[in-house]
């Protein structure tokens, strides 16, 4: 095999261009750096705020998810517990590795120390990589570990070493314990390279390895599922039928944003570069997984972000064909990369880490409403235990709290022993299996349920109490949530509570 970089031709298990590891290493620990020193200024995330409760709830899944960034989360809040910079610790390494497998992938593509710097930068400054590497989320693994994937199967093609096929497997196992869409952009690289080649990376015994192991380390999650009637594929239904990000219609603009506008054209240029040029021909497969990745997402209605994983690849192609454009053009070329690279990295960290006053935020939101969904739950808990500790001591005794979604549960979890509340129920994914109010008649305490019918075929006597404001003025999803007293539940806690019990 023969590919061209700026630095010379290569063959089939020559060396490649030398690791600029310092600089590799000093971007991923800048990014990193970033992410810590402003893990603490904003709060919990909801999905946090749930990971919390689901980490006391060791399994091997649960009805939304695979079982490893919950355990995390609880494993680094048993660390040290109330500590959002402990908590988010492994999410901010996460994003340092982000870049700095990108700056290795573009290595294993043709780059140079230059080119893989430029890699590594390009990722680092990205929405995808700020956005989610602020908080515990599953998508920072994800995107972690496939780009881990690619850039061992990258060198497995370049290098003749298909032993690296083995922990190739590895990840991919670990991958599935975090989130199954890596499961997704394996078998998409599969596909590609039987479509495109290299196919003699799946002709020998190390692929079955590999995914043996994969299989091994997967194998847990996948039997819960078929144990507990296979949640997930209700909760795929679930998702698609929300629409988020604007639904089928919105999923390609969206990509405009992962990444941020002003690099679109160097990812677009890394796509280019794998589909048609001659110098990146036995890498072609990452351009067409990548692509069938996206007409997979299209079809099944996945959101967007599903395609995160994706693009270091694209990152790290582009990144070579950025560095070769800049070798043949003036310093204008190099002030304007400079320019996109540095503005990028003001949008990202505007909209996607805690700089901005929290009554700020309004802008944020039509871009991230994530950012929104990390403010307010202390004043969310107040507003409830206003509610709850207004009841007479005999209704608390007998009574309950309950609410629409594991956000509004878990941060009633976190916040609410100090108020004197009780764990809340919820119907919500998790919380749906963990606690069920057989013993408990009334009266409830009803968060949210702002559709009224829904709420009269499950309670009666309801009346309002108060109504949820983050006092911000912050269109966030709790903001002007009901709070009802109803007397009791319309039925047995038997009857109703699969009515109650929901995804998505």
């Amino acid at each position: 095999m023969r590919y061209v970089t700026t630095t010379g031709d290569l063959e089939l298990g020559t060396a490649a261009p030398g690791v600029a590891r310092r600089p590799l290493l000093a971007i991923a620990a800048a990014v990193t750096a970033v992410l810590i020193a402003t893990s603490a200024r904003y709060g919990y995330h909801r999905d946090e705020l749930y990971f919390l409760v689901a980490g006391r709830h060791p399994d091997w899944g649960y009805p939304d998810q695979p079982p490893l960034t919950p355990l995390i989360a609880g494993l680094m809040d048993r660390l040290v517990p109330g500590s959002l910079v402990v908590l988010r610790l492994p999410s901010a390494l996460a994003g340092g590795g982000i870049a700095l497998v990108t700056g290795l992938l573009a290595r294993e593509l043709g780059g140079g120390r230059r080119a893989q710097v430029l890699a590594a930068v390009f990722a680092a400054v990205s929405a995808v990589t700020l956005v989610t590497g602020h908080f515990v989320s599953t998508t920072t693994y994800d995107v972690l570990l496939s780009a881990l994937l690619a850039w061992l199967v990258a060198r497995a093609v370049r290098t003749g070493e298909d032993w690296l096929l083995v922990p190739a497997g590895l990840v991919l196992g670990i991958g599935l314990l975090n989130k199954t869409l890596i499961g997704v952009f394996a078998g998409a690289l599969v596909v590609a390279l039987l479509l495109v080649g290299p196919r003699r990376v799946l002709r020998g015994g190390w692929v079955w390895v590999g995914l043996l192991v994969a299989l091994v380390l997967g194998v847990p999650y996948l039997v819960w599922q078929a144990l507990n009637g296979w949640p997930q594929v209700e909760m795929t239904r679930a998702i698609a039928a929300e629409g988020d990000e604007g639904g089928r219609l919105g999923f390609l603009p969206f990509q405009l944003l992962l990444i941020g506008p002003l690099l679109v054209p160097v990812w677009v240029a890394g796509l280019v570069r794998l589909l048609r040029s001659p110098a990146a021909r036995d890498f072609r497969f990452l351009g067409v997984a990548y692509l069938l990745l996206a007409g997979v997402y299209l079809v099944v209605g996945g959101k967007a972000y599903y395609l995160a994983g994706a693009y270091p690849a694209l990152l790290a192609s582009g990144a070579v064909a950025v560095d070769g454009w800049l070798s043949r053009g003036e310093k204008a070329r190099r002030r304007l990369v400079a320019t996109a690279v540095a503005l990028t990295a003001v949008v990202a960290a505007v909209v996607g880490l805690a700089v901005l006053p929290q009554r700020a935020l309004a802008p944020v939101l039509a871009v991230n409403p994530d950012a929104g969904e990390q403010v307010g739950w202390p004043a969310f808990t107040d507003t409830v235990a206003g509610v709850w500790n207004g009841l007479s001591g005999a209704d608390r005794d007998r009574g309950l709290i309950l609410t629409a979604n594991y956000g509004e549960a878990g941060a009633i979890f976190r916040y609410g022993p100090e108020r004197g509340l009780p764990p809340a129920y919820s119907g919500h994914n998790g919380f749906g299996l963990w606690a069920v109010p057989t013993a408990k008649a009334g009266p409830i305490v009803l968060v949210g349920y702002a559709n009224l019918q829904r709420r009269d075929a499950l309670f009666r006597n309801c009346q309002q109490r108060a109504t949820i404001d983050n006092g911000l003025g912050l269109d966030t999803e709790e903001q002007g949530v009901p709070v009802w007293v109803c007397a009791e539940p319309a039925r047995s806690w038997f009857d109703i509570w699969p009515q109650v019990r929901h995804l998505g």
